[in-house]
């Protein structure tokens, strides 16, 4: 088998990252956007000792999991990555990755992961959007053959797969909420008249960088935050106005100033220019505020499932201390304080620590403590005598996981209830792995955040084993 040699395939089943597995003589194909049961035609682009990557030509036979794509950039666009896959064919194939991860990297048999509980909404779902200006415009192979012509110094939308430096212009995106995109495509149509010039990753230089907008779920509330290099009051007015007099459903605006190199949605300084220069929305009862540069669960329906999920496998009690780590803004924090005596979250970043404090302050909770530091280092034998050891943990790491220095800490103090929040179960059985001798599997439950992704959050309750 030689790289540019075109072959027909049966695919048998999903793979990592989005791509799909088939095998010829036994030898592993990995074919990105193929579906389970689907004939296909594929040309070979890359071969390894044990596997080769291939491209999609032609689709012969469709599989019945296939479905038509909703949008016209799909297989483009990298914000979705399933969108022709049957919805609950998503769902399993999330289920088997958590089992996959389960078994392969965590080294468990016999697990029963339970079907991945699917989103009711698998559209229209995303409360932020982070769109991209470039001076490098990305052109579809639709807008390449109409024969048009088109200005390729000026995008705004979503990056390209692979290509930090290339955008795709975008007009329509079925995740976020409809005002999102209608306020891409007036900025868009502002910045083109005004003929202000995008940020160019080879030049470094140019004035519009990123467009970010967030929506209230259960609140309606729209903040638009326009990320651009250094400040400039006479166009800082001119948008201010322009977006009041267009879209009265923004209640606040916001223009981050950033100077930096990095390609990325923060800045030195943010000015408000008019609102409040936050936005507020609601899980679980609980109010909580969020700013330009907070972190916030993106799909805020479904991360009101996955917290009483959370809830429900710590058995929370009235007299139980319960430790937070990486508690962010504290969302779970305050989901579990009306069930519990106290909690502690542990968290990194400093302006996280302070949202954090400013949600239990707004909702009247007074049971919370919020400690901020290196999760390595913070958390300790000193920090456990500060502050009491816990009943049980909560953790809900970044993709990367646990340090171990973080789970031995966990293994010392041996809580009776542990319970994983993880985006990444591959990293998440890693960790528990290491926990084995000490805890038991007692309940999973993989929560689909992210339809038409390949990202899974996956809940893990664990208990202490009886012998120990």
């Amino acid at each position: 088998m030689k790289k540019g040699k075109e072959i027909e395939l049966t695919v048998e089943k999903f793979a990592d990252r989005g791509k799909s597995l088939a095998r010829i003589d036994g030898f592993v194909v990995f074919i990105p956007q193929a579906v389970p049961g689907d004939k296909v035609r594929v040309r070979i682009r890359r071969k390894k000792k044990n596997f080769a990557e291939a491209a999609l030509l032609e689709v012969i036979e469709p599989s019945e999991l296939r479905t038509s794509p909703r949008c016209e950039y799909f297989g483009t666009c990298g914000g979705c990555k399933w969108q022709h896959v049957d919805y609950e064919a998503q769902l399993e194939a999330k289920r088997q990755s958590v089992k996959d991860a389960l078994e392969h990297t965590g080294g468990f048999s016999g697990i029963d992961v339970p079907a991945t509980y699917g989103a009711e909404d698998i559209f229209r779902y995303r409360n932020k959007m982070e769109y991209s200006f470039s001076a490098s415009r990305w052109l579809t192979t639709e807008e390449i053959a109409s024969g048009k012509s088109f200005n390729t110094a000026f995008a705004l939308g979503m990056h390209v797969p692979g290509r930090f430096d290339r955008v795709i212009d975008l007009h329509s995106c079925f995740l976020p909420a409809s005002v999102s995109m209608d306020i891409v495509n007036g900025m868009r149509a502002l910045a083109l008249e005004e003929g202000w010039s995008c940020w160019s990753t080879s030049t470094r230089s140019g004035f519009l960088r990123h467009l970010v907008v967030r929506t209230g779920a259960r609140t309606g509330e729209v903040m638009v935050n326009l990320v651009t290099n250094g400040f400039d009051e006479e166009r800082f007015e001119k948008i201010k106005q322009y977006l009041k007099d267009s879209f009265p459903a923004i209640t606040t605006f916001v223009n981050t100033s950033n100077t930096g190199v990095a390609q990325v949605a923060i800045g030195e300084k943010e000015y408000i220019g008019f609102g409040d220069g936050v936005i507020h929305d609601e899980i679980g009862g609980f109010r909580f505020e969020i700013a330009p540069s907070a972190f916030f669960q993106t799909n805020t329906k479904q991360a009101e499932k996955l917290y009483e999920f959370v809830r429900e496998f710590s058995e929370p009690r009235s007299d139980d201390l319960l430790y937070d780590l990486y508690c962010g803004a504290g969302t779970i924090s305050l989901f579990m304080a009306p069930h519990v005596k106290h909690v502690v979250g542990i968290e990194l970043v400093p302006e996280a620590v302070k949202n954090a404090y400013a949600n239990a302050s707004a909702n009247n909770v007074q049971n919370c403590t919020f400690a901020q530091g290196d999760m390595k280092n913070l958390f300790d034998a000193e920090f456990v005598a500060r502050h009491g050891r816990p009943d049980v943990f909560i953790v809900d790491p970044p993709r990367a996981g646990m340090h171990e220095k973080v789970v031995k800490e966990i293994a010392d103090l041996k809580p009776e209830r542990f319970v994983y929040v993880s985006c990444n179960p591959q990293t998440q059985a890693r960790d528990i792995k290491l926990l084995a001798d000490l805890y038991h599997v007692e309940q999973i439950q993989p929560v689909d955040l992210f339809p038409h992704t390949t990202h899974i959050e996956n809940v893990i309750k664990m208990r202490l084993r009886s012998d120990v």
